[in-house]
């Protein structure tokens, strides 16, 4: 869906973005992750021109950005900002609109497809009304990702956008967009400098310094595969949260012990983390989790699942 070759954006002879060239699948979500003065800010504004790169290519479903009016290639593409951009003199039904009317869609399309997101959004008809200083953080983003998405367009470039929110909103609303239709239909590229949203919310990551791409995997490779010792310490600190998070229920599934489906337990998806299979169990710690997968039903606690994971572990190959 996007192809960067050999970019490169230069700012009076320093080079914030030198030589990049990576993919991004259909329906995939790639995190930009690094430091501040990484460069990947830079890189996501060149792909809706935003900032025009000094050099290389930028293609978008098989077509080259510079082809298009910076104007209609961005009435196809969703941006959602760190401080959400919304225009503060415009109620959240106009902030949300603006796109569509670009469009010249009619005033009833336009309503219907707001009516749908902020549904999805959790937020109120209510709020339609209100301006954005009268809503709180965590609705003042989920505004703009709702004008972002309003359009459906397949791509999303999103800058740092829980970044301006507390921690127990923000981990709420990663849970929501994790879980969101609209966005399972989406291209997405995403710039953070939080390793733990990067290894959450990221099919693939790439890892910046300095204007280069240092590696791009998905987090289980950046994590026990580093292509050098900036990875391996970029990573350090928080290495087992983020162990947790890249390891799979589906990984340890040939560890797990069959059972027998009790009315008592929750239902896990295969492909959830250890990490949020933990934070189901930890509320009550003498209950239990259950996996179906292949016509099979297995069940999990919160102690057997620690020392399944170490298990685990300790069969992976070291590095």
């Amino acid at each position: 869906m996007i192809k960067v070759e050999r970019l490169s954006k230069h700012f009076n002879g320093v080079k914030a973005v030198d030589d990049i060239s990576f993919e991004v699948k259909e329906h995939e979500n790639l995190v930009l992750l690094g430091t501040s003065g990484c460069g990947k800010t830079t890189t996501l504004k060149m792909l809706n021109r935003l900032i025009e790169p000094t050099s290389g290519s930028i293609t978008i479903n098989n077509q080259n950005i510079l082809d298009q009016k910076p104007e209609e290639l961005r009435r196809g593409i969703g941006y959602v900002l760190q401080n959400n951009g919304l225009f503060p003199h415009y109620t959240v039904a106009e902030n949300i609109a603006i796109v569509p009317q670009l469009l010249k869609w009619d005033s009833k399309r336009i309503e219907i497809r707001i009516a749908e997101l902020i549904e999805k959004l959790h937020l109120s008809k209510d709020q339609l009304k209100l301006y954005p200083n009268e809503l709180s953080g965590g609705q003042q983003q989920r505004v703009g990702l709702a004008r972002a998405l309003v359009a459906d367009p397949p791509v999303l470039l999103m800058d740092e956008p829980f970044g301006a929110l507390d921690n127990i909103t923000r981990s709420k609303i990663q849970i929501e967009f994790k879980e969101l239709d609209e966005l399972k239909r989406k291209t997405i590229i995403m710039v953070t400098h939080d390793v733990q949203e990067a290894f959450e919310l990221g099919d693939r990551i790439c890892l910046m310094d300095k204007g280069k791409i240092v590696q791009i995997g998905t987090p289980a490779e950046l994590l026990f595969n580093p292509a050098n010792q900036f990875v391996a310490d970029f990573l350090r600190d928080q290495r087992l949260q983020l162990e947790f998070k890249s390891v799979t229920v589906k990984d340890i599934w040939e560890l797990l012990p069959s059972a027998k489906k009790e009315a008592a337990g929750q239902d896990l998806p295969i492909d959830s983390n250890i990490w949020a299979a933990l934070q189901k169990l930890s509320a009550d710690r003498s209950s239990n989790l259950y996996i179906t997968y292949r016509h099979e039903t297995k069940s999990i606690g919160f102690e057997q699942l620690t020392t399944t994971f170490y298990k685990y572990q300790s069969k992976r190959p070291h590095e």
